[in-house]
């Protein structure tokens, strides 16, 4: 296996908003400090009590009522976006949110939104639930114009372009789990290809009403204590949480050039399937290893000098030996 080394990409600006954070410093204070903000499901997204029970034995029942949720999903300042209410109401929040991060990561950066307009900018986000849309057809709310533009995943990173006139490549990607990353790779790619010389990239999630909750109960995987034990033994399943982020990247020597701030460097990545396996859903040690030899490759950084990895930690049974071996195989 071998790969030619890849382009050092810089990430010059960023945003978050996680659970307990709405700004990168509370992020890492938050880390920091070992906080947790699981909580239990509040009202306002739905009554826990009604489905709470064994979803083995019962119908519609979870055994979770807890997840990490990101506070007033339900904002919007639409006149500084200069957006009518009518089109805001039937904007699914992840639009609203990643325009919110996307105007704040190039603030972050020091770069002015208008200074943007007509240049080859990407936009990248990762995008893979569409529960404001589930919530619409359950209210049976009257269709309205705006209904399928307010609410298309392609709409996600398309409402920024046209916001800020970006004219480079503008994809949503959804790969479930890893579909953030998987943008920021594309984005990395479409940069080192020319199709742009800047990007936006990152992703969004939001939990807005109860039915995965259930699925990913039943199928086992969903912790019934409320906490994600990776690589313990106590492992009982992952908790569900929402979160939002937006990285501007530009290659490396430009961002020199440009006297841009420099957040960290992506120095290379790479992707693959982890193709027939058990089930749908289980994973692969050699496939993951292959990832993770190949990243390095394409990085041009030898695996001796890495002193920090940071896992996909499910905190099942299955998925932690398997990601474990994976991690050694490929070391």
């Amino acid at each position: 296996m071998s790969f030619t080394k890849g382009m050092d990409v810089a990430i010059v600006g960023m945003a978050f908003r996680f659970p307990g954070a709405d700004h990168k410093d509370t992020f890492w204070r938050n880390l920091a400090e070992c906080r947790s903000s699981v909580v239990e499901v509040p009202p306002s997204r739905w009554e826990w009590r009604p489905i709470w029970g064994d979803p083995k034995l019962e119908p519609g029942k979870t055994h979770s009522k807890w997840a990490g949720f990101i506070d007033d999903v339900d904002a919007f300042d639409h006149e500084f976006f200069g957006l009518l209410p009518k089109v805001v109401q039937s904007m699914d929040p992840q639009q609203r949110i990643m325009l919110e991060l996307a105007w704040a990561s190039l603030e972050d950066a020091g770069i002015q939104p208008s200074s943007l307009q007509g240049r080859d900018v990407g936009v990248f986000v990762g995008v893979t639930h569409h529960d404001y849309k589930e919530l619409l057809a359950a209210a049976r709310a009257r269709i309205e114009p705006y209904h399928y533009t307010g609410t298309a995943t392609v709409v996600v990173p398309n409402r920024i372009s046209h916001m800020f006139g970006l004219r480079g490549p503008s994809l949503p990607v959804d790969t479930a789990c890893s579909s953030t990353l998987n943008a920021i790779h594309l984005a990395i790619q479409s940069m080192e290809n020319g199709e742009c010389r800047m990007a936006l990239a990152g992703g969004v999630s939001l939990i807005l009403n109860p039915a995965r909750h259930v699925s990913v109960s039943k199928m086992g995987t969903l912790s019934p204590t409320g906490s994600c034990k990776t690589l313990d033994e106590r492992a009982d399943g992952y908790v569900r949480g929402e979160g939002a982020g937006m990285f501007v990247l530009k290659p490396l020597d430009a961002a020199l050039a440009d006297g841009d701030p420099i957040h960290g460097i992506i120095r290379g990545s790479a992707v693959n399937h982890c193709g027939k396996t058990h089930t749908l859903s289980y994973p692969n040690a050699e496939a993951q290893a292959d990832v993770i030899v190949a990243a390095h490759l394409r990085a041009g950084v030898p695996i001796d000098s890495v002193n920090f990895v940071e896992l996909h930690g499910t905190g099942t049974a299955k998925g932690d030996p398997i990601e474990f071996a994976g991690l050694q195989q490929a070391f």
